[in-house]
C-alpha cells in the first residue's frame, strides 16, 4: 500500500500533511475529549463503553484504545471512522487542513485527464452550492419547500444533504457557468446543460426540480437526482446522464454521510429513494443509503463491502428486484458480506414508517430481517396456492432449488423446517427430496455472527502488568533501559509482548519509529506501551518492584512446569529463588511510598 501511495504522492507532502493535522480537533469531532495531563481521553468511537479508555496523544498525533486495542495515526483514524481507503483518507485530510499533496511525476495524458476531471468536479460542486442556496432563498422554490416539509423533513437534514432546487429559467445555470469561464462542452460533459432538438440552443438540463446531490464517498458531487414538483412535469424523476463523472450503477445516495456511522455500527441500511434516506437519517439511523431503484448492482455491493460486512436491504422487491437481490447476494458472498432483507409492511416505505411510528418501528424490522434466499422462499410460498396438493407440489418445486443453495447447515435446517410447516410435510420428506435434487452453487452468503461494534479486548492480570512494566522502562530513561535489557522471554507471557520488548530495546530513543507495518497487532501494542509511558506512575523503586514481580511470576510458571515433569531438583532450586525474590519485594515495599 505504501509503495502504491508513494507512486502517487511524494513522501514530503504526506509528511507535511501529517504535521498539519490537529489530532485533538480531528478526533474530537467524533467523540468528546478532555485533557488528562499530557493526553486527551474520551469514550472510544470504535466500541461501546461507559468508562473512557480511549486516549489521544496530541504531540505524537496518535490514538489508542486500551479497551478494544484500536490504534493508529490520523490517517488510520479517518480510514476507520469514515470507511475510506488509504488514498481517500489522505486526500480527505489534505482538503480538511488545506495541504497541497504533491504528485510524483505522472504521464502527460494522465495529468490532462486528472485536470479535466478536477475541473468538471469543480463545476458540479458550484452547481450544488447554487441549487442549495436557491431552495432556501428564492420565492420560486416555495412549493418545493412545502413538499419536503410535508414529507416530515426538517431544514437541518435537508441542508446536511445539500438538497437544492433548480430554477425554472431555461439557462440560468449554463449562463452563470459560462461567465465563470467554463465552456459549453464542459457544461454538457458535467451533465448540467444540453443542446436543443436539432442542435439549436443550449439550456439547463434541470429546471423547476428538487435537486438531490449524488456524491462519492468523500462528499464530492458527481451528479444529481432531480424530482418534479408539479404533477404535469415529466418524467417525475430525472437523473444526470451517464458521463465521465457519474455512473448510476456505481452510485449510492448518501454514502458520503453514511460511511462513518456504518463503519462504527458494523452495518449499513439500503433503501430505494432519497426521502427514505433523509427520513431515516433524521430519525437517527444515519447509516442509510439509497440505490435509487430496486435493482442492487454488483458495483454498489462492492462499494458497500468496503465499509461493512452486514447489509440490510429495505426495498420494494418485485420479481426483477428479487432477481437483482439474488445476483447481489452472490457478489456479496464473494466479498464476505452478508445481505439481509427487511420486509416492509405492505404499501409502506421506510420514510412513512419512521415519520408516522418512529425509528423503533424500523429497527424492530431489522431484528427479524431474513437472508436473501429465505426472503425469496417466503415470497414464493406467499404467492402460491397452498390449499391444494397440486399447488403445494408446484410451490415445492419452486423452492427446492433455493433451499439447496444454503451452505450453512443451520440455515438449511431452518429453511427445511419452515417449508415443511408451510406445505404440511414432514421435514424428513423435504430433506429426502433435496437429496435427490442436483445441488446448485450457493447464491446466499453463509450465515455468520457479525458483531456491530469492535469487541472489547480483555487482558489478563499478567499481561497488564507486563505491559505496564515495559511502559515504566520507557519513562525512566537510562535506568529503564537497563531494566528492559534484563527482561527475558520467560518474564513475558505472550509473543506479542516479547516482540514489543525487542522493538523497544532496538528503538529505545524513538520507540514509535519503524513500527512493523506488516503486523498491525504488534504496532498497536507498541503504541499502547508508548502512550502508557506518559501516564504510568513510575520511579526507580517502582521499576525495581515491577521487575521483581515479573521475576516472581516467571518462577511460579517454572515451578508449575517442574511439578508437572516431577523434576524435584529443579523445584527445590526454584523454591529457594522464590523466597529470595519475595524477600526483595518486601524490602522494596518498605522503600516505596
Amino acid at each position: 500500500m505504501a509503495c502504491g501511495l508513494m507512486s502517487l504522492y511524494t513522501k514530503d507532502s504526506i509528511d507535511r500533511l501529517k504535521d498539519s493535522v490537529d489530532m485533538v480537533e480531528l478526533v474530537g469531532a467524533k467523540t468528546d475529549l478532555r485533557r488528562v495531563g499530557t493526553r486527551f481521553t474520551g469514550l472510544c468511537p470504535f466500541h461501546d463503553e461507559r468508562t473512557p479508555s480511549f486516549s489521544v496523544n496530541a504531540e505524537h498525533k496518535l490514538f489508542h484504545c486500551f479497551g478494544c486495542g484500536a490504534s493508529g495515526d490520523a490517517i488510520g483514524f479517518v480510514q476507520e471512522t469514515e470507511g475510506l481507503d488509504f488514498r481517500q483518507a489522505i486526500e480527505a485530510l489534505a482538503e480538511r487542513y488545506n495541504v497541497e499533496l504533491k504528485r510524483e511525476q505522472e504521464d502527460p495524458a494522465a495529468e490532462r485527464r486528472r485536470e479535466r476531471r478536477e475541473r468538471l468536479l469543480k463545476l458540479v460542486q458550484r452547481a450544488t452550492d447554487y441549487y442549495a442556496r436557491y431552495l432556501w432563498d428564492s420565492t420560486e422554490a416555495k412549493l418545493a419547500r412545502e413538499y419536503l416539509a410535508g414529507r416530515g423533513l426538517d431544514e437541518q437534514v435537508l441542508r446536511e444533504f445539500r438538497v437544492g432546487y433548480a430554477p425554472s429559467a431555461w439557462d440560468k445555470v449554463t449562463l452563470a457557468a459560462q461567465r465563470d469561464g467554463f465552456t459549453r462542452e464542459e457544461i454538457a460533459a458535467a451533465g448540467l446543460g444540453q443542446r436543443g432538438r436539432g442542435g439549436s440552443g443550449f439550456y439547463d438540463r434541470f429546471r423547476a426540480r428538487i435537486m438531490f446531490p449524488l456524491a462519492d464517498p468523500r462528499g464530492r458531487t458527481l451528479g444529481f437526482g432531480a424530482r418534479a414538483v408539479r404533477s404535469e412535469q415529466q418524467p417525475k424523476y430525472l437523473n444526470t446522464s451517464e458521463n465521465e463523472l457519474y455512473h448510476k450503477g456505481r452510485q449510492l445516495f448518501g454514502i458520503d454521510l453514511a460511511r462513518g456511522p456504518a463503519a462504527k455500527r458494523g452495518r449499513i441500511l439500503v433503501v430505494e429513494g432519497y426521502t427514505d434516506v433523509l427520513a431515516l437519517n433524521q430519525a437517527g439511523l444515519t447509516e442509510t443509503v439509497a440505490v435509487m431503484g430496486t435493482a442492487v448492482t454488483p458495483e454498489q455491493v462492492t462499494l458497500l463491502s468496503q465499509t461493512v460486512s452486514s447489509v440490510f436491504l429495505a426495498l420494494d422487491a418485485d420479481r426483477s428486484g428479487q432477481e437483482a437481490m439474488l445476483r447481489a447476494s452472490r457478489v456479496a458472498a464473494d466479498r464476505g458480506v452478508e445481505l439481509r432483507v427487511v420486509e416492509m409492511p405492505e404499501g409502506t416505505d421506510p420514510a412513512e414508517l419512521v415519520t408516522e411510528h418512529g425509528a423503533d418501528a424500523f429497527t424492530d424490522l431489522l431484528s427479524s430481517a431474513s437472508s436473501v434466499v429465505e426472503f425469496q422462499i417466503r415470497r414464493v410460498l406467499a404467492d402460491s396456492d397452498l390449499q391444494t396438493p397440486r399447488g403445494r407440489d408446484r410451490a415445492f418445486d419452486s423452492v427446492r432449488p433455493l433451499i439447496a443453495t444454503a451452505d450453512s447447515p443451520a440455515t438449511r435446517d431452518h429453511l427445511v423446517r419452515y417449508v415443511a410447516d408451510k406445505l404440511d410435510l414432514a421435514p424428513e420428506v423435504v430433506n429426502s427430496a433435496l437429496q435427490s435434487a442436483p445441488r446448485r452453487p450457493s447464491q446466499d452468503p453463509p450465515t455468520r455472527e457479525q458483531p456491530p461494534r469492535r469487541p472489547e479486548r480483555l487482558l489478563d492480570g499478567a499481561s497488564r502488568s507486563e505491559r505496564a512494566f515495559l511502559a515504566m522502562c520507557l519513562s525512566q530513561g537510562d535506568v529503564g533501559k537497563q531494566y528492559l535489557a534484563r527482561v527475558s522471554d520467560g518474564h513475558l507471557s505472550s509473543e506479542a509482548l516479547r516482540l514489543t520488548r525487542d522493538h523497544l530495546v532496538t528503538h529505545f530513543a524513538d520507540p514509535l519509529a519503524e513500527r512493523p507495518a506488516d503486523d498491525p497487532a504488534i504496532a498497536a501494542t507498541i503504541t499502547e506501551v508508548v502512550m502508557l509511558a506518559d501516564e504510568e506512575p513510575s520511579s526507580e523503586p517502582a521499576l525495581r518492584l515491577g521487575f521483581l514481580q515479573l521475576e516472581l511470576r516467571r518462577i511460579e510458571r517454572e515451578l508449575r512446569h517442574a511439578g508437572q515433569g516431577d523434576d524435584f531438583d529443579r523445584q527445590r532450586e526454584l523454591w529457594s529463588e522464590r523466597e529470595t525474590v519475595r524477600e526483595a519485594i518486601g524490602n522494596v515495599m518498605g522503600e516505596t511510598p
